[in-house]
């Protein structure tokens, strides 16, 4: 959606059952969902977490999270994440 030398912002849409895959966050973000997001987060070491997301909410990390992130829900699940460069 944008990437300049301040920002990267862009929109996930991702379908019941459909990963992120393991990934390592390279910059502070700040995720907003456009739809109730019902997420697995896989973390190292094993943990497993469960959460709700509701549309219209944001969260922010810093740089430097791992995970990979998973549609457990029954809808497509849509957010758009901002990279602080």
């Amino acid at each position: 959606m944008i990437d300049d030398p301040r920002v990267r912002v862009t929109r996930f849409d991702f379908e019941p059952g459909a990963e992120t895959g393991w990934h390592t966050h390279a910059m502070d973000y700040v995720i907003t969902a456009v739809t109730d997001c019902h997420m697995r987060l896989d973390m190292p070491g094993g943990e497993m977490r469960e959460v709700v997301v509701p549309a219209g909410t944001a969260y922010r990390r810093e740089e430097g999270v791992e995970h990979n992130v998973i549609n457990i829900g029954d809808e497509v699940m849509s957010f758009v994440e901002v990279e602080l460069k």
